[in-house]
């Protein structure tokens, strides 16, 4: 044995636990201790095979001996089968804790850091199960805390702890006195779960937040008795056949949205330019369609610019270029992010999935509809999404035909990860101009409060270029709402 057993005052560890752990010291001509030695044993002849040696002065690590088939520092002196056992990260550590908790428990260290976390708990994890519970107690800092995610998933479900510490480690605790915080963050220590899984006892924060988020009423009263309005975090889904008027319907959502909020509202119209879009959105606050009346001058027009796109509270995404998901995708974050945009129109799906390498429509949509949720919850942005129907085996839907969920163009994902799909139709070759310019809108699904069905019926205004909400022009065909 290489030094003596005593105690290592400027760590404020006893004698007494150098001895349980088999640590010695060694000193130099001034008295101090220059030198501490860490003891390995060989699992299964239970002699020291191994030492590690650490240089007081400039804090660095010599290794001697074999260690093949080491435990963990301080294994040798614990039986398995207790009830709890606290691994750290180093041995100095392992020290402390033990120290802090007079010897009474179990306490071990990895033998090579952060970086062989994994690698030496595997090596020894039967011995470790034997414990009713285990306490993982790295360092604070990323490189510990990462480590510690990755050995907690080794372990069986509800066995292993995970301790957060308020300082970098148990050693820097025990050297400030600190003890009572470290036993009570040590007590506190909560069993692990993997990602995702989060106990009912964890969940009174997120129903109190959840009551925060509101209702936002859509433009059209009878829709919102079927859907309760629109929320954050919500992706509505908005589909129609071809030429049914969806894009009016999202102008007059965009601007509503400047009155109804104090939000920022970011616009991806992928099949107009920037001109068009910000012309649409003037022309709902004119009721007029800007684009084809010539009684508005220049200086007319600016004055509805002022009150929509002069607010500084639209921003679009200038597309000509690239429409590919990867670009898409970070643009709709910088605008929710960069531009605190609580409001998202992405006008449509299928331009995005045209724009994809892989030729195969079903796989681009699963792939844009799962970035895009999972967007939504990072964000917590509320997103109107644009998409097409397929062309259905009945009635067209250009001709009045009832939609449905199972009509939706190229996957199942939109119809999955969607809260809310509001589908509309229009018999757009009708002979009667009230039945060809007035469209059914129906709640396909409604995840927020269930219901579905027709909604309400818009009738289309050409002299305004307004949707304005009105009964069902076909007698016959008339609910009540």
């Amino acid at each position: 044995m290489t030094g003596v057993v005593a105690s290592i005052p400027d760590r404020r560890i006893s004698e007494a636990t150098c001895k349980k752990y088999g640590v010695t010291v060694e000193y130099g001509a001034s008295g101090q201790i220059v030198k501490h030695h860490y003891p390995y044993y060989d699992k299964d002849s239970g002699t020291q095979t191994g030492t590690k040696s650490r240089i007081v002065d400039n804090k660095s690590f010599y290794a001697s001996g074999t260690f093949d088939n080491v435990g963990l520092f301080g294994q040798q002196a614990f039986k398995g089968g207790g009830k709890y056992i606290t691994v750290v990260e180093g041995e100095a550590d392992a020290l402390a804790v033990s120290e802090m908790f007079d010897n009474k428990w179990a306490v071990v260290s990895i033998r090579s850091g952060a970086s062989g976390a994994v690698k030496d708990i595997k090596a020894n994890l039967e011995w470790l199960e034997t414990f009713e519970n285990v306490v993982i107690c790295f360092d604070s800092d990323k490189a510990g805390q990462e480590a510690s995610r990755a050995v907690l998933d080794l372990f069986t479900p509800n066995k292993a702890k995970n301790v957060k510490l308020s300082a970098k480690d148990a050693g820097d605790m025990l050297k400030e006195r600190n003890i009572q915080g470290f036993i009570k963050e040590w007590w506190n220590a909560k069993t692990y779960q993997p990602d995702g899984i989060i106990a009912g006892l964890d969940t009174w924060d997120s129903i109190v937040a959840q009551e925060d988020i509101k209702s936002i009423p859509y433009p059209w009263a009878c829709l919102n008795d079927m859907t309760y309005g629109f929320r954050e975090r919500e992706l509505v889904t908005i589909t129609s056949g071809s030429g049914m008027g969806k894009s009016q319907i999202v102008r007059e959502l965009e601007h509503y949205l400047l009155g109804a909020t104090d939000d920022n509202i970011g616009i991806l119209a992928l099949e107009e330019d920037i001109p068009k879009t910000a012309l649409g959105i003037m022309s709902i606050e004119a009721n007029q369609t800007l684009h084809l009346s010539r009684e508005f001058k220049r200086e007319d027009k600016k004055i509805f610019w002022d009150r929509t796109l002069g607010t500084g509270r639209i921003f679009m995404f200038d597309h000509w270029g690239s429409t590919n998901e990867d670009n898409l995708l970070s643009r709709i974050r910088y605008m929710a992010k960069g531009l605190d945009c609580k409001w998202i129109i992405l006008d449509h799906l299928s331009i995005v999935v045209s724009d994809q390498d892989n030729g195969d429509e079903r796989k681009a949509i699963d792939s844009i509809m799962t970035k895009l949720r999972q967007l939504v919850q990072e964000t917590g942005v509320g997103l109107f999404l644009v998409s097409h129907l397929r062309r259905p085996s009945g009635k067209a839907h250009e001709d009045g035909g009832q939609i449905s969920l199972a009509e939706l163009r190229g996957s199942a994902a939109i119809a999955q990860l969607s809260d809310m799909v509001i589908g509309l139709e229009r018999d757009q070759q009708n002979a009667d101009a009230q039945v060809r310019n007035t469209t059914t809108v129906r709640v396909l699904k409604n995840r927020y409060a269930g219901l579905t069905g027709a909604a309400c019926y818009l009738y289309y205004d050409k002299d305004t270029g307004r949707m304005i909400e009105t009964s069902c022009p076909v007698a016959d065909d008339k609910q009540e709402f």
